[in-house]
């Protein structure tokens, strides 16, 4: 996604760019609602039926800002009771249907419950697929400030056309359909997407376009396909003036289709916008492994807020100009030499979309891989000096406010560092391992692992310190639960340098390398190297190494 977030007016701007990038970042919360627990925690209504697809049809009006539909939720069902079906206020549910009978329903807030079968029933039954039909109409929440804020988004072209899309990661799909609105459980057979719209407009999606048709009333129908598991918040309607063209490229798994879709007035900048596709996939396959979704081809498509990574249609605003919006978030100046939201966003493809997270406390997993993403591509085009002066450059927009790691259970974002400090850490990581091929085989082997998975922090921490045969543990620690920042404190003694680790976890011990090439193996006791080891009277360590470095006086 593209979040990226100063006691005065200015530090404020600074912080919206670098935790912007693309999606709603909430607040953190002091203490929790039963609301929140419904929505974040795998609860008593989300036992007992996995899903396995989505089939989406939608409806919007707009005049009205309205919209109404249905979805199909195909679930393997080992013993649905009553079932938690998310749908947020004001929207409504108007009916379950299951073989041709209607459910009992019932309004808890942003939540309906289900009855699918009498919770005090005592018998067996045979697992297996069922389908239930969920029918919903109402005016969903309308975003203010795309993408930070979520929901449908309502608008006109340059021309004055009629342009819709939503944009939800964050407050959740449900916002505009019924699901069940939590991470870890994605629709493992994938999703389709009928959209009904003004026969003037065009309806986009994800995945592939199985057909669209003339309804003869004034609509046509579009509908798409993803074939792949997909995120709940990435199922997302493109309704506009958009034109089409198409490409194809050589991968590591074959021919991946690449598919944009603009507004007609923006083709001719786009085709040339878009020529860095083609490289930039090139550059993503070789430090993280094919890309997850040639089934379902990859697409870019223009929208009416800055970015999303909407998996194999990823929503496309950056005013076709490089940086971000014309800005470099890392001040190093190679911010300026690539467009922003085609790189993060389609980063997001590897981490997020492929491997995503279970809990949103563990965003991260998205966040931090996609920003080092930039500096991977930075160091493809432009070369590794690059890559280390631009993700160092981004230092300057942590805020250093609450832990990476938010809340379990309770649908609670961390700390926007998720993305700045994250990145910056996994390049200190990647200085620990001191081994550029062992490095990309970890962040493949995680995509290969993790193949359409939903993960844990624990996992991809258990992975990366397992293949790096490091001990790493202590560093996620550092990073992801505490806002503290390393101190490699040092003092002249002598012909000696007295050095140690402050400001740290219990046990912190991680190496850190000298500009002269030596490696220091610091902890919280005090040990000495010699001035002419140390190359000089002080500790010049690489600045590839995200820690601050403290001279103590006598």
């Amino acid at each position: 996604m593209v979040k990226i977030f100063c006691k005065v007016v200015v530090l404020f701007f600074v912080v919206m760019l670098a935790n912007n990038a693309a999606a709603q970042l909430g607040v953190e919360k002091k203490t929790f609602t039963r609301e929140d627990s419904l929505r974040g925690s795998y609860g008593a209504g989300r036992v007992g039926w996995d899903v396995l697809r989505y089939d989406l049809t939608v409806k919007p009006d707009f005049p009205s800002k309205t919209i109404s539909g249905n979805n199909i939720i195909t679930f393997y069902d080992t013993g649905a009771k009553r079932m938690q079906v998310d749908m947020q206020e004001p929207m409504m549910i108007d009916s379950v249907v299951y073989e041709g009978k209607l459910l009992p329903i019932e309004r808890e807030g942003n939540v309906f419950w289900v009855t699918f079968r009498d919770p005090n029933a005592m018998y067996k039954i045979k697992p297996g697929s069922r389908k239930i039909a969920v029918y919903f109409h109402g005016k969903p929440v309308e975003a203010k400030n795309a993408p930070w804020d979520g929901g449908w988004i309502w608008t006109k072209d340059e021309q004055g056309r009629d342009w819709a899309t939503v944009a939800c990661q964050g407050l959740g799909a449900s916002v505009w359909y019924p699901c069940k609105d939590y991470q870890a459980d994605e629709p493992d057979s994938g999703a389709t997407l009928s959209m009904i719209v003004p026969d003037t407009l065009v309806g986009v999606g994800n995945g592939r376009l199985i057909n669209s048709s003339k309804n003869g009333d004034g609509t046509s129908t579009w509908k798409w396909e993803v074939k792949s598991p997909i995120n709940n918040y990435n199922i997302i309607p493109y309704i506009g003036k958009y034109v089409n063209f198409t490409d194809q490229m050589k991968g590591e798994k074959g021919l991946l289709d690449l598919s944009y879709w603009v507004l007609d007035y923006n083709l001719e900048k786009a085709k040339k916008q878009f020529a860095v596709v083609k490289p930039m996939i090139k550059c993503f396959e070789s430090w993280m492994g094919p890309y997850p979704f040639y089934e379902d081809s990859y697409k870019l498509i223009d929208a009416p807020h800055l970015g999303m990574e909407h998996q194999s249609g990823v929503a496309y605003g950056n005013k076709y100009g490089m940086g971000y919006l014309g800005k470099d978030l890392s001040g190093s100046g190679w911010g300026l030499k690539f467009d922003f939201i085609i790189v993060h966003e389609s980063g997001h493809e590897w981490f997020a979309n492929n491997i995503t997270s279970k809990d949103i406390a563990d965003m991260w997993i998205h966040e931090s891989f996609t920003n080092y993403s930039e500096t991977m591509f930075v160091e493809c085009e432009f070369g590794k000096k690059a890559g280390r002066e631009y993700v160092i450059g981004t230092r300057k927009n942590v805020t250093n406010d609450i832990p990476i790691i938010g809340r379990y259970g309770v649908n609670e974002e961390g700390s926007g560092d998720m993305y700045y400090k994250g990145g910056n850490m996994l390049h200190t990581i990647r200085q620990i391992i001191n081994n550029d091929v062992l490095f990309k085989n970890i962040l493949r082997g995680l995509n290969r692992e993790f193949y359409h998975q939903t993960v844990t922090t624990e996992q991809v921490e258990k992975y990366m310190i397992d293949k790096s045969g490091k001990d790493l543990s202590k560093i996620f620690d550092q990073y992801l639960r505490t806002i503290k920042i390393p101190e490699l404190q040092f003092k002249i003694e002598g012909s000696q340098i007295a050095y140690k680790w402050a400001n740290v976890v219990k046990g912190f011990n991680m190496p850190v390398k000298l500009i002269n090439g030596k490696w220091l193996y610091p902890t919280e006791s005090e040990k000495k190297i010699s001035l002419s080891n140390a190359g000089g009277k002080e500790l010049a360590v690489a600045p590839d190494f995200y820690i601050t470095v403290k001279e103590i006086k006598f």
